[in-house]
């Protein structure tokens, strides 16, 4: 059960995350709470459409509305490839390592299969980043009844892009190609800019409603 679907309840998939079983992990974790928080942006849009005192903001709010919709579906896709990554980084250890020929083609193998897991868990830290973004666009351009529902869009997409970024520095941790690791690294701390930005958004919520 790596993916969560329609007919599948809350409890069902937390049953099993908190099982022994490897997968669903920290990955699915990190993209479910990117999804949180991109739902919530998209409801918010939505108690914000449509309502003439906003009818100023409509167009932005609709496309931050239509991107945070795309974006939740790409986090609950990306559950998914995270357990299938990480099932077949777990295989390559698996494979023979008799000859110096085994050796070889089990090395290039583990690096690939890191790599993509590595590539997959910055996926879902680029998918966070940009619901921090949503999520701040809309301060001052939406209901404010709402506006407690923004920080927590944010904080939760935070909280995916922190996790997806531990997972990827211990994937890099291992990995010995230091152009590839470069490479790698760069994107992950380019996404992590946005952990601030999020807080941020929280900070500004709790003055606004006077916390």
């Amino acid at each position: 059960m790596t993916k969560p679907t329609h007919d599948e309840t809350i409890g069902a998939w937390l049953d099993a995350l908190g099982s022994a079983a490897p997968a669903p992990g920290g990955g699915a974790a990190a993209a479910m709470s990117t999804a949180m928080g991109a739902a919530l942006v998209a409801m918010v849009a939505n108690l914000t459409i449509g309502r003439q005192s906003y009818a100023e903001h409509h167009p932005h709010v609709t496309r931050v509305r239509d991107e945070a919709d795309e974006l939740r579906t790409r986090a609950v896709e990306l559950v998914a490839q995270d357990a299938e990554a990480f099932d077949a980084l777990m295989a390559t250890f698996r494979l023979p390592k008799v000859t110096d020929a085994d050796k070889a083609a089990r090395a290039t193998a583990i690096r690939a299969a890191t790599v993509r897991a590595t590539e997959v868990s910055i996926d879902i830290a680029a998918a966070a980043a940009r619901v921090v973004g949503l999520a701040e666009s809309l301060l001052g351009r939406s209901n404010p009844s709402v506006v407690s529902d923004i920080a927590v869009a944010a904080a939760s997409a935070v909280a995916g892009l922190e996790s997806a970024g531990v997972n990827a520095d211990i994937n890099l941790r291992s990995l010995r190609d230091v152009d590839v690791k470069t490479r790698l690294t760069a994107e992950v701390e380019r996404h992590r800019l946005q952990v601030s930005a999020g807080r941020s958004v929280v900070d500004a919520v709790r003055k606004e409603i006077g916390a």
